[in-house]
């Protein structure tokens, strides 16, 4: 059984990673209004993967004995000045999440929560990938500048992206 504590902070962490769904694809629309395609789509791709997330932590939330709460999703950014600023707000927000993270798991530890601080682990380490990838990605567009062959590049590069996600649950047949 969660603790009552513990389900709060993990139901403001599933509209956290809405949130970040919300905010990524609000980046999609805007790569792809630019003429990024393959950049929207990594971003598309990455909305899918916060979309996951939620679902992740919802269902623990359930299966814990807690009730999962579905709350308003503030509405995010709609412009950029840039790709590069773009994915540097990226990389932003994904350290911020990462310090949601942390205080989830300094909480499950707080409340000797071991399960909860189990099932965090997955997502400490996903944080480390979140970042590198964000980052490694607005060190190519310091490198390419404003433009050119080089956008042209990474933009097929980022195109080429394919989704995280969880394998389905087995049927009943199986």
């Amino acid at each position: 059984m969660l603790d009552k504590k513990m389900e709060d902070q993990l139901n403001k962490q599933v509209n956290a990673e809405l949130y970040s769904a919300y905010m990524y694809q609000s980046m999609s629309s805007y790569l792809e209004d630019s003429g990024l395609s393959g950049m929207a789509h990594w971003m598309s791709n990455q909305a899918i993967e916060e979309m996951v997330h939620a679902k992740k932590i919802y269902d623990f939330i359930i299966e814990r004995g807690g009730r999962a709460l579905l709350t308003a999703i503030e509405g995010p950014p709609t412009e950029w000045k840039s790709p590069l600023d773009l994915f540097e707000n990226a990389y932003k927000h994904e350290t911020k999440v990462t310090g949601m993270i942390n205080d989830l798991v300094n909480l499950a530890i707080e409340l000797k929560d071991h399960a909860t601080n189990q099932f965090l682990q997955w997502f400490v380490a996903e944080q480390v990938e979140e970042e590198a990838s964000a980052d490694e990605i607005v060190q190519k567009l310091k490198i390419i500048g404003d433009g050119g062959q080089g956008m042209f590049m990474l933009d097929k590069e980022l195109g080429q992206r394919v989704a995280k996600v969880f394998p389905p649950p087995p049927s009943a047949e199986e």
